[in-house]
């Protein structure tokens, strides 16, 4: 057969490999490999195989070419041929026993095979070295060892800044903490083509920096549309509107706590792009926070017909039960998450929860725990641990009154203020932690500690404040209560009540501060006020009780002006 007749047949065979015609790839692949006994049509050969699904059969040519020891891009093929086939330690030892340096570079990887380099690739061809140290982690990862996973993928996208695969692992698998992932972007080394890749790379990872920082890395990639360069110009009108991008405002503004923002943003992306699934999880938990049971039930109902096998599905049938209380019903489902996909946080933490919420607190600790493990990236695990701590051990004791239980539930409290410390450590930005450490000062009677703590959660939530937030001012306010410094308290509280007018807790502060300075007739007002919203309040009952007699005896006080 002639040369040009064996490229015609070539051409055939790349033409139906993109018309996903593999079986007729296969066909004339396997006709021009024996024609040739070339390196490179064997490559051809094997790569429509593995195209086809003929995992095995791909692996056995590969491996019979005598040549997949010699070329890595012989040997990368085989090993994703045993990546499919779940033969995890062949594919390592396929791979090679390649080093990493002290900084976790990979070794530098000689490649002489340029006779194998496909003649019609593209411009910019991937590092192969940067795809071999990312199958390395998938198999790390896939046999349980995280650690070793994680330097293999923060290897890969140091080999080539090109492998988002890599990032996309370390972030959504929360290898990293909020500081390992910046210095990680740090280290790459983009190209002068690159600039707006690593303005999109720090939208990607974790935002819990202050609010002009986040906003300005937005920007910075909308900017460039203004550049009269007509390149830059046509990728940053796309990038603009981009879903990824819009995605990640999504999540920044879930971050902040802006739910009904962020819950629009992700409705009209999704109207765009409806099977979009990282926007799709935000939309998720957009809805759980506003109580959007319905929103929660249709997206279950669609996720789990589109894609039955995947975790993300049953986790939306998860919320759901869990956002109509039905808690029982929402562990099953989450639990089939995890069942599904151990590596998705979002269901280990909502397995916890949804113990939690029933106060079934050690099979609650056993998610987290297990969510800290698998998670190190991720601080909510062991904050919540921190969370239960307090709760379950510390407060349970509460009405033991003798000394022998006085000193457990301080040392609970203890544990539990070392856990919050440590998701302080893994993320030290998210406002949450610094509520959670003023709580543990409070109930530990540290009345200066707890106000400094619930004035720096402040200081990091962007303005103006939501009502997720009412109960940090009220408790800044019960805080400034406790030290007698009533002014501040009765400020705070006012401000809670701009929030939300619907706590219980606001309006019998407010009245329990009025009435410690004999301002009865502003604390009748508010004792009433908390009444109204839970008239068998046994606190709020008696003491204004105790403030009605109080007013009798020392007659009507003039409106005491505090500002």
């Amino acid at each position: 057969m002639r040369e040009e007749e064996i490229e015609r047949l070539r051409g055939v065979v790349r033409d139906c490999v993109s018309k996903h015609l593999y079986s007729s790839a296969i066909f004339f692949a396997d006709k021009v490999a024996a024609i040739t006994n070339d390196p490179a049509d064997i490559y051809m050969q094997a790569q429509a195989l593995f195209l086809g699904r003929h995992f095995r059969r791909a692996y056995h040519l590969l491996n019979a070419s005598k040549i997949v020891f010699r070329d890595l891009r012989f040997r990368y093929l085989a090993a994703k041929c045993l990546e499919e086939l779940k033969e995890w330690d062949q594919c390592l030892f396929m791979l090679g026993d390649e080093k990493l340096d002290e900084h976790g570079d990979a070794y530098e990887t000689k490649d002489n095979s340029d006779m194998y380099l496909d003649k019609d690739g593209e411009d910019r061809e991937m590092n192969i070295s940067s795809a071999i140290c990312f199958l390395r982690g998938k198999a790390y990862e896939a046999l349980e060892n995280r650690a070793q996973a994680r330097q293999w993928y923060k290897a890969a996208i140091k080999a080539d800044p090109l492998c988002y695969e890599a990032l996309e692992c370390l972030v959504e698998n929360h290898m990293l903490t909020c500081e390992e992932e910046t210095s990680l972007l740090s280290s790459l080394q983009f190209g002068p083509e690159d600039g707006w890749l690593s303005s999109f790379y720090s939208c990607l990872i974790k935002k819990y920096d202050k609010e002009n920082v986040v906003e300005a890395k937005f920007k910075e990639l909308e900017k460039e549309s203004s550049k009269t360069d007509l390149s830059s110009q046509s990728l940053m009108c796309t990038l603009k509107d981009n879903t990824d991008l819009l995605a990640c405002k999504a999540e920044y503004y879930h971050q902040c706590g802006e739910y009904q923002k962020c819950f629009e943003l992700t409705s009209t992306l999704l109207e765009k792009d409806p099977f979009h699934l990282k926007c799709t999880l935000v939309h998720l938990a957009a809805a759980m926070e506003l109580g959007n049971s319905n929103e929660l039930y249709l997206m279950a109902c669609n996720l789990v017909k589109d894609y039955p096998q995947k975790a993300l599905s049953w986790f939306a049938v998860g919320c759901y039960y869990y956002c109509i209380k039905k808690y029982d019903q929402s562990r099953r489902y989450f639990s089939k998450s995890t069942s599904l996909d151990g590596t998705f946080a979002p269901a280990w933490i909502g397995f916890g929860n949804a113990y939690a919420v029933r106060e079934e607190g050690d099979q609650a600790m056993s998610a987290y725990r297990t969510a800290a493990r698998l998670f190190p990236g991720c601080h909510l695990p062991t904050l919540y641990i921190g969370m239960e701590y307090m709760r379950t051990h510390s407060f349970k004791l509460a009405e033991q009154k003798s000394l022998f239980s006085g000193m457990i539930k301080n040392f609970n409290k203890g544990i539990a203020f070392q856990f919050i410390m440590q998701a302080k450590a893994i993320c030290p930005a998210d406002p949450l932690v610094y509520n959670e450490l003023g709580v543990v000062a409070y109930h530990m009677k540290e009345y200066n500690q707890a106000v400094w703590w619930f004035e720096k959660t402040l200081a990091l939530i962007p303005n103006p404040l939501s009502e997720m937030w009412e109960p940090t001012v009220v408790n800044l306010a019960h805080a400034y209560r406790k030290l007698k410094m009533f002014r501040e308290a009765i400020s705070f509280y006012e401000k809670a009540l701009t929030l939300s007018t619907k706590s219980l807790s606001t309006y019998a502060g407010l009245a329990y501060t009025y009435h410690l300075q004999d301002n009865f007739t502003s604390a009748i007002t508010y004792y009433h006020k908390a009444l109204w919203l839970k008239p068998d309040d046994p606190f709020c009952t008696e003491m204004l009780n105790i403030a009605l007699a109080d007013e009798c005896r020392h007659g009507i006080d003039p409106k005491i002006d505090f500002h």
